[in-house]
């Protein structure tokens, strides 16, 4: 596989060069919806979270992330999750579906965002 930073067209156009690095091959990457990058109404963490639930939904259709293990994986508190997980819905980014004691809960990532007070 071809890396981003060897494609000539790709070294024409870009502002930031991977030197060294094949995304890829170091992980993976998650693309987050411009939308939510540019939502000055969201916070840092708010994104953060949103792009860790998209990397679990890309590379498993069927995780059900706990929000201690997403707050391991990111370096935050289970607060902060909880947290971000609240203002996401408030949003309308975010579903959450209870799905009982002791069972994780099913997170909705919206593609097509409804905001209240909006039609």
């Amino acid at each position: 596989m071809e890396k981003l930073a060897q494609i000539p067209a790709f070294q024409q156009r870009q502002n930031i060069i991977l030197e060294g690095f094949d995304p890829v091959s170091a992980g993976g990457f998650t693309q987050v919806p411009n939308c939510i990058i540019n939502d000055k109404q969201l916070s840092l963490s708010a994104k953060l979270v949103y792009a860790k639930l998209l990397s679990y939904a890309w590379n498993n259709n069927r995780v059900f992330p706990g929000q201690e293990r997403m707050a391991e994986e990111i370096g935050a508190t289970r607060k902060t999750i909880y947290t971000a997980i609240t203002e996401l819905q408030k949003a309308g980014y975010l579903g959450v579906e209870r799905r009982g004691q002791g069972l994780t809960n099913r997170y909705i990532l919206r593609h097509t965002v409804k905001r209240k007070g909006k039609k």
